[in-house]
């Protein structure tokens, strides 16, 4: 499996492409959700992979990247946090380490929020992105303490035989969709959440669904340059789709659509809508 060393840490990544057909092609960076991995997003790269080079990787501590430094001379980064920003500067080291100069960015949920932060990290690297299920939310001390809980608990119960539960894939999704998705992204996703590194899972409940979060991500959106596409499921329980509203409602160069009758998933529970929803922006 192709790594590489990204702020001392082996990130996996992998390019979803077809032939040029007589003309180059922008680069296109696929940034996946909370315990996630890229693997959900690669029926969405290989749609758009006529008319992109498709970049997909997995975020420090999930999927089959590692979660600790490994290889580094600069000891000012030996100690890499789980804030949202850093994941952000990971991307921007990415990029600088295989020599591309732009992009445009495609990303989700958790990924979202590390998306807008690279934005105004890096706008003279972006031509457009698109945003699934991202917004702002008010900070909530009483009902952000209870998640933090919960999420503390479901991070430490995460045994491997879970997986081989008969339905236990089916029962693990039901919350975060609206329609049917295909069995095996459904297992994939099930897998990716079972090997999270706990320190990357369990930081990342706490930096993104925090007061600091809720407190800097309006202003995140209200300064955005770069043309922004924030894409909601109708019936998403994770991120609601009026969140994403109140998101672009900050910002003239921030365009909002929902996908009807689909959750957290958009891109794989009505992949026709949300790729024509993608095209019509990027063109």
């Amino acid at each position: 499996m192709p790594y590489i060393n990204v702020r001392g840490v082996a990130h996996y990544y992998e390019w979803i492409e077809k032939p040029l057909s007589g003309y180059s092609k922008p680069v296109m960076v696929f940034i996946h959700g909370w315990a996630g991995s890229a693997r959900y997003w690669r029926t969405t790269a290989k749609a758009l992979s006529e008319k992109f080079h498709c970049l997909l990787y997995d975020l420090r501590g999930f999927g089959r990247s590692r979660s600790q430094v490994t290889n580094i001379s600069n000891d000012s980064l030996s100690d890499l946090s789980y804030e949202l920003e850093e994941y952000a500067r990971d991307l921007g080291s990415l990029l600088e380490e295989l020599n591309i100069q732009q992009v445009y960015i495609m990303a989700h949920s958790m990924g979202a929020s590390i998306g807008t932060l690279f934005l105004n990290l890096y706008p003279q690297k972006v031509n457009k992105a698109v945003l699934a299920c991202s917004g702002i939310f008010e900070y909530d001390e009483k009902a952000f303490s209870a998640f933090h809980k919960f999420g503390g608990y479901v991070v430490k119960f995460r045994p491997k035989w879970l997986a081989k539960i008969p339905l236990v894939d089916r029962i693990f999704m039901a919350r975060f969709l609206a329609r049917s998705i295909a069995a095996k992204e459904r297992q994939a996703f099930l897998a990716d959440f079972l090997q999270a590194d706990y320190d990357a899972a369990l930081g990342t409940i706490f930096t993104s669904v925090s007061k600091k979060q809720a407190e800097i991500m309006p202003s995140e959106f209200s300064r955005l340059t770069v043309p922004t596409l924030i894409i909601s499921g109708e019936y998403d329980k994770i991120i609601p789709a009026e969140l994403g509203q109140q998101a672009a409602a900050l910002n003239k160069v921030v365009k909002f659509k929902a996908i009807e009758n689909t959750g957290h998933f958009p891109m794989l529970e009505d992949a026709a809508s949300y790729l024509l929803c993608v095209r019509e922006f990027l063109e």
